[in-house]
């Protein structure tokens, strides 16, 4: 099977390649768990991410955001001790922050799914790339929305990492052409219709 390379060997990354990675996404809840681990990412490798997105999730109570804003300085002491996250203060804490954005997000907006999927009219792009050289690390798009999500008071959600995410969520079907996870997202994504969802 002619998977993207990046997939490698790794079974956690090989099936996080074949069952999620470009899969269009449309739950809020769950594009704020991905944007937070995106965020965690900046600087790492995504493998390091997936391994420990389990203890992510305890550790965060689920990425539930109503819980993580009343996060006292007691509990982010507590998450910089904990070996099964990124222990790194600043996107802790970002974190926390993002999770207030994303509150305030959905009272006041469109909530993460219609920004995003309206960004793109409701139909995931399609690449044809046949090389990973082809793949872009940040598009205007993705600068755009990062200035835009700023706005709004996320952060580490630069257009690097938005671009990340746009692909992760299936906004954007980057798997090369020969893999068979280029026909598998681009087929998903014709069948959906997103706009202001």
């Amino acid at each position: 099977m002619a998977r993207c390379p990046w997939a490698g060997k790794d079974p956690l990354y090989i099936d996080y390649h074949d069952q999620e990675w470009g899969v269009p996404e449309l739950s809020d809840k769950a594009l704020f768990e991905k944007l937070l681990l995106e965020g965690f990412q900046a600087g790492l490798s995504w493998i390091t991410i997936l391994r420990k997105r389990e203890n992510f999730r305890i550790a965060f109570d689920g990425f539930d955001a109503e819980k993580m804003v009343r996060y006292s300085p007691k509990k982010i002491e507590k998450l910089m001790q904990d070996t099964g996250i990124i222990r790194n203060r600043l996107k802790i804490e970002a974190a926390i922050k993002n999770a207030r954005a994303f509150l305030n997000f959905q009272e006041k907006g469109p909530g993460l799914a219609v920004f995003f999927w309206d960004a793109v009219d409701g139909k995931p792009l399609q690449n044809n790339f046949t090389s990973m050289k082809e793949v872009p690390g940040q598009t205007e798009l993705s600068a755009k929305l990062s200035k835009e999500l700023k706005k709004h008071g996320f952060r580490f959600v630069g257009p690097t990492t938005v671009y990340a995410h746009m692909q992760a969520m299936g906004m954007v079907n980057d798997h090369l052409v020969d893999c068979p996870g280029h026909k598998k997202c681009k087929k998903m994504g014709q069948s959906l219709v997103l706009k202001g969802v």
